[in-house]
């Protein structure tokens, strides 16, 4: 028992080195080979898929862009688990972008969300509008007349001469709007001046942090259901059921939160130990 509790004040001596590599390989492992821990979707997130789920084969959807690479890790995976929702349903979709970086965020979660596999063609079943200035002025060009906003796409191709875009005029000619939203502009804007003014329904996947100043306009109807940060995500690719980004990230931060805990139990239980050998010697 003597050498047992030797050994064990030896490992609560460890270089803190090797604790950061056990923490990154708890991270890591996860990320790379998802665990499929038991995600249970919340009402939000529900109301989200059962609303895209209801918008018939063929049916337009706008998903606005509207974070940058620096909210990439948790709006990413909202992202693509609703691409591919659109696309699994064989809806046309629209992307307009609020931020600068949106356009680039887009290209990368239409690879991701297997648009190319799924045999969707551009201009056909997904458009790149691009980014414009003038934060909620966008939104209103939107609502109002879209060509009069965006002559051209993200690839400067005529608006006239993309197939999808024939018959759109305004916010009026979609069935629903998404917005994926790390902050201003974003949902709450997209809820003022272009929801509210045209009665098209909408809903957004938010940063965490952004879910309290969200959650009024789901409260008030304004708004149909939430999808909130990567835990959202991984609600949503559960109802998808596809493991995806949200899932993997969620096991990686589950297993780093177990290896953080185990940590502190035994760097208490070494310390206690030691404490009492402590109080024999004197």
């Amino acid at each position: 028992m003597s050498r047992l509790l030797d050994l064990l004040l030896k490992l609560g001596k460890v270089d803190r080195r090797v604790i950061f590599l056990l923490i990154a390989l708890a991270v890591l492992l996860p990320l790379l080979n998802p665990i499929g821990l038991t995600v249970e979707p919340t009402s939000t997130t529900i109301k989200v898929f059962k609303a895209i789920e209801a918008i018939p084969e063929g049916g337009r959807i706008m998903i606005s862009f509207d974070y940058d690479p620096s909210s990439k890790p948790e709006m990413h995976p909202i992202a693509v688990a609703v691409l591919y929702h659109a696309f699994r349903k064989n809806l046309k979709v629209y992307m307009p972008c609020l931020w600068p970086g949106g356009p680039f965020m887009a290209n990368d979660v239409l690879k991701l969300s297997g648009a190319d596999e799924m045999g969707k063609v551009y201009g056909e079943d997904y458009v790149l509008l691009g980014f414009r200035p003038g934060f909620e002025a966008v939104i209103k060009g939107i609502a109002s007349n879209i060509r009069y906003l965006y002559s051209v796409d993200a690839s400067n191709t005529l608006i006239d001469e993309i197939p999808m875009m024939d018959g759109i005029r305004n916010l009026k000619d979609f069935d629903f709007l998404f917005t994926v939203s790390a902050g201003y502009p974003g949902a709450i804007e997209w809820v003022q001046y272009g929801s509210d003014p045209t009665g098209i329904p909408m809903s957004s996947g938010n940063t965490s942090i952004q879910v309290n100043e969200v959650i009024p306009y789901v409260n008030t109807g304004q708004m149909i259901g939430l999808i909130a940060g990567m835990p959202g995500a991984a609600e949503y690719e559960t109802l998808l059921g596809r493991k995806g980004m949200g899932l993997a990230g969620m096991d990686a931060q589950s297993v780093a939160h177990v290896v953080i805990i185990l940590f502190i139990i035994f760097g208490n239980f070494t310390y206690y130990i030691e404490r009492q050998r402590a109080k024999k010697r004197y």
